[in-house]
Formats: C-alpha cells, sequence, structure tokens
C-alpha cells in the first residue's frame, strides 16, 4: 500500500481473473522487493514511459490535457488538493492524481473531488493492462507499480475528459514518472483571430511547474545528497514557457530553482503569502498552520491558471486584501486529505444505530498523521498539541452549557453526559520504516509536545498490517488475525524509553520492558498525566503490541474498563500506520 515499485526483470506470463481482486494481484506483481530508493538506471526506466505512452495509444493525446504539476519534499499532496477543490468550485471537471493511497488505490485518481468509482476504474485499468502486456518483449518489461499507476492517471483523465488534470510528482522531479508531460506535451492552446493583417495565432502554454517546500536531505532517502542536489531533482518539472511558482525556500534550495528557471527564460513566481483575514472568519479544509504556506501556493497557481485560461471573470479586482472570490474560498474550505492532520472519533458500534449521534462526543479520538521525517514530524507536533490543547479550553468553556445533565440530547444531536468531566490521557501509537531512524524523529515529537505542555501516558508501539510487495483491496479475516514480527518495534520502544530514563537506565536485554506477547495493563490510567514515573520503578511508559487490531482492541477495552477517562491518540511515524488504523476503524 502506498508503495511506489521499482524496475524489474522480465516477469513470466500470468493471469489474473478480470475482478478488482484480480487487479490489485496485477498491480502486486509489479512490485519487486528491491528498497525504495534504489536510483540506479533511472534515465533508462524514465525513457521507457514514452514507449508505454506509445502503445497505449497516449502519446500524442496528451497533448490535449490543461496539466498541473507539482513537485516537491512536503506539502504537494496539500498543494494538490487545495487546487483540485479551488478549480473545481470554479466550475471545472478536474481530475487530480496523487500518492500514496492509505487505504484503496483508488484514492488516488479523484474526478470531481470523488474517487473513481469502482467499475469505471476495471474499464480502464485492464485496458491498459492488456495493451501493455501484449507489448511486452525483454527489451520492454511491464512497467513498474507507479509507472503503470502514472500512466493509468493519464488514460483515466483523458477518457473522463477532465478541464484540468492536478499530478502530484512521486517521487523527485526531473526523472519522476509524471514528468513526461514535457515541452511537446503540454497543451498549446491555439486562439486564432481573423483580422485586417491577416491570421494572429495566439499560442499559450497551459501548464504549470509548481515546486512546493524543499526541505533537508534526510526526508528524501532515494535521492541521498545535498539540499541543492535535491532541489535539482525537483527543478526538472520546470519547462521552458511554463509558468512556474513556489513558496519561500532555503537560500540554497531556491538559488538552484531560480537556476534552472533562468536557463529556460523562465520567470519563477514566488507564492504571496495567504493571510488569515483573506478567508473572511472561515478555516481551511486542512488542519495545521503550516497549510497556509500551501494553501497560498494553490491560490497563485490557480489564479495563473484562469487567468491564462481567459477566465478572468473571477479576478475582476486585483487587491487580494479584501478577500478571496468565493469559489476559492469554498475550494479552501472544501478541501480533503486523508492522513495528514486528521481527527477521527471512534463511535462504539452500538451508538451507530442510535439516531442523529454526534460523533465528537467519542471517548477515543484517533490524530491521524502520516509524518515520517524530522519537519513533517515537527508539524504534526505542533498540530497535536495544538489540537489537544484548543479542545480542552473548548472544553472548560462549554462545560456547563454543552451538556444538559438531564438530557443528553442537544441541538438535535446525542451525546454522552458529564463529556467535559472526563479525564484525558494521552496515547502514542507509532510505527516507522526500518529505513527511517527512529532518534529524529522520537525526541522531536517528544519535545515539541512537552514543550507545550502535551505529554503522553503510554507509547504503544505496533506493526503495521500493509505489507510492502502487495496491494490489498481490503482486510481479510486472516490479515485481522496476523501477530507481525516485532523486533523492530521493540527497539523503537527502547528508544522511547532510553530518551524518557535516560540513555545509560535501559540495559540492552532489560527486562522490565513490557513483552509483546503480553497486554500492557490500564495502570497508567491513574498515574500522573504531566510523565511517566511508574511506582516500583517498573517501566510502564511503552509497549510493543504485535497485531494492530489488538491494538485498537486493546484501547476501546480501556475505556468499557474505565468509563470516566477520555483516550487522544495520535497515530504517526508511517502513513501505512494511518492507513491500517482507519482501515480498523472504519470496518
Amino acid at each position: 500500500m502506498g508503495f511506489n515499485g521499482v524496475i524489474h526483470g522480465h516477469l513470466p506470463q500470468q493471469t489474473h481473473p478480470p475482478s478488482y481482486e484480480g487487479a490489485m494481484e496485477a498491480l502486486s506483481s509489479l512490485i519487486t522487493v528491491r528498497k525504495r530508493g534504489d536510483g540506479s538506471k533511472r534515465a533508462e526506466k524514465f525513457d521507457l514511459m514514452f514507449k508505454y505512452l506509445k502503445v497505449l495509444g497516449l502519446e500524442e493525446k496528451i497533448d490535449g490535457l490543461k496539466i498541473i504539476h507539482v513537485a516537491g519534499t512536503k506539502g504537494k499532496g496539500s498543494t494538490c488538493t487545495f487546487s483540485e477543490a479551488i478549480l473545481r468550485h470554479c466550475g471545472f471537471r478536474t481530475g487530480l492524481f496523487t500518492s500514496p493511497h492509505l487505504i484503496d488505490v483508488r484514492e488516488r485518481y479523484r474526478i470531481n473531488g470523488l474517487d473513481i468509482s469502482k467499475d469505471n476504474f476495471l474499464l480502464y485499468f485492464w485496458d491498459c493492462w492488456h495493451q501493455l502486456k501484449e507489448k511486452t518483449t525483454d527489451g520492454l518489461p511491464m512497467p513498474v507499480l507507479f509507472q503503470f499507476l502514472t500512466l493509468l492517471a493519464f488514460k483515466i483523465f483523458l477518457s473522463e475528459k477532465v478541464d484540468v488534470a492536478i499530478l502530484e510528482v512521486g517521487l523527485g522531479g526531473g526523472l519522476d514518472a509524471t514528468n513526461v508531460v514535457r515541452e511537446t506535451s503540454c497543451l498549446r492552446h491555439n486562439v486564432t483571430r481573423d483580422g485586417s493583417y491577416g491570421n494572429i495565432r495566439i499560442t499559450i502554454q497551459l501548464a504549470w511547474s509548481i515546486i512546493d517546500q524543499i526541505l533537508s536531505p534526510y526526508c528524501e532517502a532515494c535521492l541521498r545528497d545535498t539540499l541543492g542536489k535535491i532541489a535539482s531533482e525537483k527543478a526538472g518539472i520546470i519547462k521552458s514557457g511554463v509558468p512556474a511558482y513556489t513558496v519561500p525556500q532555503l537560500s540554497e534550495a531556491m538559488s538552484v530553482l531560480q537556476d534552472r528557471a533562468a536557463t529556460l527564460m523562465v520567470h519563477l513566481d514566488i507564492a504571496l503569502p495567504l493571510q488569515q483575514k483573506m478567508l473572511r472568519g472561515l478555516k481551511l479544509g486542512l488542519d495545521g498552520l503550516h497549510q497556509f504556506t500551501n494553501a497560498s501556493l494553490a491560490v497563485a497557481l490557480c489564479r495563473c491558471w484562469l487567468e491564462q485560461t481567459k477566465h478572468h471573470t473571477f479576478f475582476l479586482d486585483n487587491n487580494l486584501d479584501a478577500g478571496l472570490p468565493e469559489p476559492f474560498l469554498q475550494g479552501l474550505c472544501a478541501a480533503r486529505l486523508q492522513g495528514r492532520a486528521q481527527i477521527v472519533h471512534d463511535i462504539p458500534e452500538k451508538s451507530l444505530q442510535m439516531p442523529n449521534i454526534d460523533e465528537c462526543s467519542s471517548n477515543l479520538v484517533f490524530y491521524l498523521d502520516g509524518a515520517h521525517s524530522p519537519e513533517s514530524m515537527e508539524i504534526c507536533a505542533n498540530w497535536f498539541s495544538d489540537s489537544v490543547t484548543g479542545e480542552k479550553n473548548s472544553l472548560k468553556n462549554n462545560l456547563m452549557d454543552e451538556f444538559n445533565p438531564l438530557n443528553t440530547v442537544v441541538n438535535g444531536k446525542m451525546g454522552y453526559p458529564n463529556r467535559s468531566n472526563k479525564i484525558s490521557r494521552r496515547i502514542l501509537l507509532f510505527n516507522c520504516m526500518e529505513a527511517r531512524d527512529p532518534e529524529l524523529l522520537l525526541p522531536q515529537l517528544f519535545k515539541i509536545c512537552a514543550g507545550k505542555g502535551i505529554h503522553f501516558s503510554k507509547a504503544l508501539f505496533v506493526p503495521s498490517m500493509s505489507i510492502y510487495y502487495k496491494v490489498d483491496p481490503g482486510l481479510s479475516d486472516r490479515t485481522l488475525e496476523t501477530c507481525m514480527d516485532t523486533s523492530w518495534q521493540s527497539t523503537l520502544q527502547r528508544t522511547w524509553e532510553k530518551m524518557i530514563h535516560g540513555r545509560d537506565n535501559i540495559p540492552e536485554n532489560d527486562s522490565k520492558l513490557q513483552k509483546p506477547d503480553n497486554l500492557p495493563s490500564y495502570d497508567f490510567l491513574h498515574g500522573s498525566s504531566e510523565n511517566c514515573n511508574p511506582p516500583g520503578n517498573n517501566v510502564t511508559c511503552s509497549a510493543v503490541i504485535p497485531s494492530l487490531p489488538l491494538t485498537i482492541k486493546w484501547l476501546r477495552d480501556c475505556l468499557k474498563e474505565n468509563p470516566s477517562f477520555r483516550l487522544q491518540v495520535l497515530v504517526t511515524g508511517s502513513l501505512h500506520l494511518v492507513g491500517d488504523v482507519l482501515k480498523l476503524i472504519r470496518r
């Protein structure tokens, strides 16, 4: 799930049933065991994309797509999401291609803001699959997973006749599979006017190169190089004659972007920051202060797109200080992106049968953010701290009037009485890939949260259910029952405990650490919420649990046995983990 795949040798012919499960099996066959970030022969792999387009008959047709192309280390998915929502609310038929997916591969393809239907997905999928399979040779193997998904995006957007296709770069920029949209592939919209001086042909490039935030090298393990070289890779999507936008960058990165733009004689615009007052009291659809940067880039991009496609009516006034056009506001507020600063309330199954249930009254709240780099973990920690602090203040202010103690129905919604009197405990649910360094992630999270007065009563380290070599169509009962190897999670736990108690306090084989076979007790609920100070010097600040379904059950059972408490669970470290939690709590 959410794995971009790498190229492999020629596979033996395989047949897959023409079902959705069969399609997922076929996609899984495009993934190999090679680790992500293997950059060998990237140029040769990229060149194959043009051959695949020709096989599919899309080589010339993509000239007819109006493309918005977004690259960057962080923020590109949010920028794409904001841009799509804005243009959709302006009345255009939109296509959005993002990665990775969290629950279902169809999330990567949105038509007019909705995931593509299963029937249409299968129609376009098998059409592309069979055409490519028939032309497979030793010199032209089947595309790897992300290449195939990108080709499928072009097929879908052309078939669905979208007005604009917004593409998020998968990895890097210049040699990314999405970058087949080059000078010859950008739409040249010809406006012909007959007049006294003959035919005047005006050519407008309708493709935008957007460079979102470029962060430090350890965010780009696959590129394994300096910030300047990472920026150079991102700048590979800048094309001659195509408007290019970015946001403020570190000087080393900005210099590279400007040099690339100058070489191609392209003006690189820096998006003006979006001010809170421009939203007229409304709230961005994506949470977090960092989203103002992404939203500002989306606003600048959409404004340019509208101007160059001759839709000037949206901006009769060039001064934005008074506020944004109504469709822009609607789009910015309507934008949604799963697994990034997302809050989900876990509703007990029996409560779902109650009419007008208020989901915000749940006592088990998941705060989901797929942060997996030091920079994104910093953003995640600030968002979580601000969210739970704001919620605490809100509950305190509404203690007297939010719920009637004699009647739990308030404003037409069913709620839980005395919700404001619940004792809150914060829990960390964490996992990350072994390629990540937990000593760069966990201390960052702990330090920022503690600095804002937010402390974790328990840290749980749990393996994800998703398998990196398989595109999963859903959760099977077998998947739910599987207990994974927890050796890596034990390493994460040890990192956490050493950070909390001191590096010298936890020997390598310390017997005090919770054994994965034993579920932790609920004693942590009754200790101090400010820090971990276990009685009897027993380490109870963290635990390793061998399966995610078991973890969710443990959290739910915890509240059943302790109804006076409220658990706020931060799920982070991996988009795979976030996606798996979403699958379970929505099952």
